[in-house]
């Protein structure tokens, strides 16, 4: 068996425990993989809110609050924001962790994007996805779901 055969089948049964999974976890994992996207992309373009600009504005009012409140507090358990210890208004560090995912390497910067994906999703499925369902199937969701729908991401 070839390594792709076998990476395709791995996929496969990725894919099918995605589609047999409840929406509520479906939605936690997009919410994860949206909420990283936007913070690639505020990390180029400085806006004046970073939590209202990388919490997806179409999900519901009370999941974005929690989030409001539990991001900061993810980024500083990731040792994202150790540079500014000193902070305390969620905006702040928030802007400061994406300061210094600026200066990472970009392999080390995808871990990181890649663990705040699942550790958002973890929130916003309020405890309902385990760590090791979430590698594997923000994963694939990222690659099959998110990224096949957003043209200005092929290739990346």
């Amino acid at each position: 068996m070839s390594l792709f055969s076998f990476l395709s089948k791995i996929w496969q049964g990725i894919k099918s425990l995605f589609e047999e999974m409840p929406d509520e976890l479906k939605k936690a994992i997009h919410i994860g993989v949206e909420v990283t996207e936007n913070i690639k992309k505020f990390v180029n373009s400085p806006v004046a809110d970073v939590l209202t600009a990388i919490i997806p504005s179409d999900i519901d009012n009370e999941i974005k609050n929690w989030l409001r409140d539990k991001i900061p507090g993810i980024l500083t358990e990731m040792k994202l924001a150790d540079d500014c210890a000193g902070l305390t208004d969620p905006a702040a560090i928030t802007a400061c962790a994406i300061k210094v995912l600026q200066g990472l390497d970009s392999n080390i910067q995808s871990a990181f994007l890649h663990n705040l994906s699942i550790m958002v999703a973890q929130v916003a499925a309020d405890g309902k996805l385990t760590w090791s369902d979430g590698v594997y199937l923000l994963e694939w969701y990222y690659q099959h779901g998110f990224k096949a729908k957003q043209p200005e991401l092929q290739g990346v």
